[in-house]
């Protein structure tokens, strides 16, 4: 008599691990999984929940300053140094690792209105309210040595706003003009003027180094080309922007800050209309920083919060606040893309995290493979109702939430009336304005 017996063999099922885990043998044949999708649904449900049950953005805040922080600064080649400026005049550098001062400098009489770190790190300049700019060494001085600049150059106007070239001792100024100039000269090697009282912002083109883009007072935003001996391009729009910041990936694009509650993404090469317009925000945009990827950007806000967009998208994926935060000045994006800076009107500079629910620390490899399978999850499911609700569901302090609201109704409002108009005129003498092209006023070049 035969007798027929399935043998396997077990090395072809053990992992070797110190913990000889029975491999599974998986089929992946849809017709042998029939729920699988019910399933995959129920997990992704269960991640969006969990995400929403971890997410604590807010880590620490830094306490030093004794007025209102005016502008924060990135370290050039180190993660953990912050720089920051306040409106009585002083700058304190910030070891992010430890959360503590470890520097204080009585830079300016005055606001600081801007700082920035040179390209290699070794210094950096100050600018603010007493006409003056200031190269500082970024190591602190030796025991008995006093707090001195490295040098200083005395302006004609209060300056503005500060920024530093990437490859090149070179920096730029604005004020009531443009102004370019040379580390070894004290007078500047070329300055620009469109007929504009005052700028409030100027920025080197990290991808394309010789564009500068910026910020001026008759609602305008100006582009220069240091090779050119006059400014390129200026589009006009109904509101003030504050700021603008360059997409550190995609050279053609930049996003401003404007007046207007909302962020404007633009292409360089046609400012007859914006890419996109950014909404949410109950307030002025007061800052705005992009994230080293490219992908996302930071705003601050006067309505007491800071959001995080993703560029092409209309609304913010989060939004950060407390209690005791007051209209933030300024906000930064940190280098190694984990992590979010602001400072604010009462007095401090707060550390957030750039994904709410992100662990920090080191994660082993099952934890890895846990988070990106609960994140292909969720970007499978994110367009289903539930899912959706679940994710995109933020609590709001009260004052946001109202005007939120209040906003809609005069949006609705505004939309019915033009329709109304459109319907009771004669065809054709109404035309039809999309919502990108109505904030733009002119495009001069």
């Amino acid at each position: 008599m035969k007798v027929k017996v399935l043998s396997r063999n077990p090395d072809d099922y053990v992992r070797e691990t110190k913990y000889d885990i029975q491999r599974v043998p998986r089929n992946y044949d849809p017709t042998l999984n029939p729920f699988e999708v019910p399933r995959e649904y129920t997990r992704a449900m269960n991640a969006t929940k969990l995400e929403r049950v971890f997410a604590k953005p807010f880590l620490a805040s830094l306490d030093g300053h004794r007025d209102a922080v005016n502008c924060i600064a990135k370290h050039a080649r180190s993660l953990s140094t912050l720089l920051s400026g306040s409106c009585d005049g002083e700058v304190k550098v910030w070891n992010l690792t430890k959360r503590k001062c470890v520097r204080t400098l009585p830079a300016h009489e005055g606001f600081v209105r801007g700082i920035v770190v040179r390209f290699c790190g070794t210094s950096f300049f100050t600018v603010g309210d007493d006409k003056t700019i200031k190269q500082w060494k970024m190591e602190a001085p030796g025991y008995g040595e006093q707090e001195e600049p490295i040098n200083t150059i005395l302006g004609k106007s209060v300056f503005t706003g500060v920024d530093h070239h990437q490859k090149e001792g070179m920096f730029v100024t604005c004020g009531q003009q443009v102004e370019i100039w040379d580390e070894q000269r004290s007078s500047p090697i070329r300055s620009f003027n469109w007929g504009v009282e005052s700028f409030s912002s100027v920025r080197f083109n990290p991808v394309e180094m010789e564009l500068l883009g910026s910020c001026a007072s008759d609602r305008s935003i100006v582009l220069y080309d240091m090779r050119e001996s006059t400014p390129l391009k200026k589009v006009i729009m109904t509101m003030r922007s504050n700021t603008l910041c360059w997409n550190p990936m995609e050279a053609f694009y930049f996003t401003c800050a404007n007046e207007d509650y909302n962020l404007y993404t633009y292409d360089m090469r046609y400012l007859d209309r914006p890419v996109t317009v950014h909404l949410d925000h109950v307030s002025a945009v007061l800052d705005v920083d992009y994230a080293p990827t490219g992908r996302e950007f930071v705003s601050a806000s006067f309505d007491k919060s800071i959001r995080i967009f993703p560029k092409e998208a209309t609304h913010s994926r989060e939004v950060y606040h407390t209690k005791r935060m007051q209209h933030v000045v300024c906000v930064k994006w940190s280098a190694d893309n984990k992590y979010v800076l602001s400072g604010s009107d009462e007095m401090n500079i707060r550390l957030w995290k750039a994904n709410a629910a992100e662990k920090l620390g080191v994660l082993s490899h099952r934890e890895r493979q846990a988070v990106n399978y609960n994140q292909k999850l969720k970007e499978k499911f994110k367009h289903h109702p539930k899912i959706k609700r679940i994710a995109r569901h933020r609590h709001l302090p009260k004052q946001i939430y109202c005007e939120t609201k209040e906003l809609q109704v005069m949006r609705d409002a505004r939309r019915r009336k033009e329709l109304n108009v459109r319907k009771h005129s004669k065809p054709g003498s109404v035309p039809v304005v999309s919502e990108r092209e109505k904030h733009i006023v002119a495009v001069v070049k």
